[in-house]
């Protein structure tokens, strides 16, 4: 009786101090619901005046308002009530120039956006309004010109304690939101469209630290939630959950660019789909060109990364772990001189369908693997069609090139090919190709210490082995099914330099 008289109190201290909370209605400022009138004036002196009594709501009532940009400041709730929608000026020339003092690949140069923040704290972006920055009126002019002459949505910067919820976000000039170097940041609730412009991305974390993110609906052009890493900052300690994503290219994605690296990421109960919703192309594929995307090409490091109980419905490569050496500093004075490393990362309980023919890669580089990689649970359903000659393509090593699932071309297998990697362990996947496909499930090339049990692998009789091995050694397969017509042999050697190679109760049907 006393914990629930405590937690009652608890209750109602928080609805009081929300009721009680001082409003600041931009229309007593001046604000007017035309979109014919400007409201950028009346918006910022609402904010000025809230931040500067110590903090209170800024309420945006039902209506159609304009505005070019505006600053958040620290303590503000900026509110949009039910039937508000705010929406981006059309004219360049009312969006604010700024250049932010943290430094990374992205800030050094001034950009524009539609609300912006930076060193502000306990700030919150919240009611169930709408934004609209009407971002397909600015034409793309060159190839790096997203946040110059196209602006982002939203922009939060150095920011902490940040609350961003209920929210619908549509259409930005590039980026729909980036938050860079922000602490303590919980995302929830939004509904995202962002399929107006090129780099239009629904959600960039970069160089974040304690950020839940959570039941999102979006659906971008572009990548759909990507953490970045455009400084020596990583990305730690996030959560993104129970999450419905469409995306023409990657929807989740951990790069591409990756100076300090990734670590302490946990991806759970997310649904990866196809639009519903037919607009212009700009990148990317119909069906999406990854649902799980994990890179490290910049120098940094990629570790404790768990992603599970995920539905994943199209995309031509499902999943794409990768470490290159793009080595591009976020600083033009600055040296990459190290290969970055990629390890300790966990795939359990996925379900693929209706993926395209290209098949899944997990790669590294000569000399540097990546390791410590576990899939368990995995069910993947792709389209098939691998010719014979797909089989002994010449994989090219790429070390340099911008990392993207499709980069290999058609790979050597329909399934997973896994190239400079060890300790690997594959456990309950289940692979299949709906048309007739002879490559292998499986091609192993330069794997040290794989473990590979309990897996359910089609083949056909056209199919020369279900599991193709070079280079490997200390590789154990366990427990596992040939499916469907049985191929000429379970496992083929494609050199003679294989070391400890182990079969143990592999079954064919």
């Amino acid at each position: 009786m006393k914990k629930k008289i405590l937690l009652l109190a608890a209750i109602s201290f928080a609805c009081f101090f929300q009721l009680s909370a001082k409003q600041y209605n931009i229309n007593d400022f001046g604000a007017v619901a035309d979109t014919a009138v400007l409201s950028t004036q009346a918006i910022q002196k609402a904010i000025d005046a809230c931040s500067a009594d110590g903090g209170g709501q800024v309420v945006i009532p039902a209506g159609f308002y304009q505005t070019g940009s505006i600053i958040l400041k620290s303590n503000v709730d900026f509110h949009l009530e039910n039937g508000a929608v705010l929406l981006g000026s059309k004219n360049l020339d009312d969006y604010i120039q700024l250049k932010p003092a943290y430094v990374s690949l992205r800030t050094q140069e001034a950009t524009i956006q539609l609300i912006y923040a930076e060193n502000a704290e306990n700030i919150v972006l919240s009611g169930f309004g709408m934004i609209d920055g009407r971002g397909s009126i600015f034409p793309k002019l060159t190839w790096n010109d997203e946040g110059i002459t196209r602006p982002h949505l939203l922009r939060f910067i150095t920011c902490n304690h940040v609350v961003v919820k209920d929210i619908t976000l549509k259409n930005s000039g590039c980026w729909m939101q980036h938050y860079l170097a922000c602490e303590n940041l919980q995302i929830n609730g939004l509904r995202i469209f962002n399929r107006n412009n090129y780099n239009n991305d629904a959600l960039d974390l970069d160089g974040c630290r304690n950020v839940t993110v959570a039941n999102l609906i979006s659906d971008s052009d572009d990548d759909g939630i990507t953490l970045k890493s455009t400084s020596p900052k990583p990305c730690e300690n996030i959560s993104i959950s129970n999450c419905v994503i469409s995306s023409r290219c990657n929807a989740i994605k951990l790069g591409t660019e990756s100076n300090g690296g990734f670590k302490n990421i946990n991806i759970s109960n997310c649904v990866v789909k196809p639009s519903d919703v037919e607009a212009p192309a700009f990148f990317g594929r119909e069906k999406g060109t990854s649902a799980i995307a994990l890179e490290i090409v910049d120098g940094g490091t990629m570790e404790n990364i768990s992603v599970s109980n995920i539905v994943i419905d199209g995309t031509e490569s499902p999943v794409f772990i990768r470490l290159g050496n793009r080595a591009r500093p976020y600083r033009k004075d600055l040296t990459v001189d190290n290969v970055g490393k990629l390890h300790s990362i966990s795939l359990s309980n996925i379900r693929i369908q209706n993926a395209g023919k290209t098949g899944c890669s997990i790669t590294g580089l000569p000399g540097y693997p990546v390791h410590h990689i576990r899939l368990n649970n995995v069910v993947l359903e792709q389209a098939g069609g691998g010719k014979p000659e797909d089989i002994n393509a010449v994989i090219e090593e790429k070390p340099m090139e911008y990392p993207e699932a499709t980069m290999f071309g058609t790979l050597p297998a329909y399934g997973f090919y896994i190239r400079h990697a060890a300790d690997i362990s594959f456990d309950g996947v289940e692979l299949a190709a709906v048309a007739e496909d002879v490559r292998p499930a499986l091609f192993l090339e330069n794997v040290e210490k794989g473990i590979f049990s309990n897996m359910q692998l089609q083949s056909n009789k056209k199919t020369e082995a279900t599991v193709w091995v070079k280079s490997a050694k200390d590789i154990v397969i366990s427990g596992s099914v040939s499916k469907g017509e049985e191929a000429a042999s379970f496992v083929k050697f494609a050199d003679d330099n294989n070391v400890r190679i182990s079969i143990v109760n592999q079954v064919d049907k």
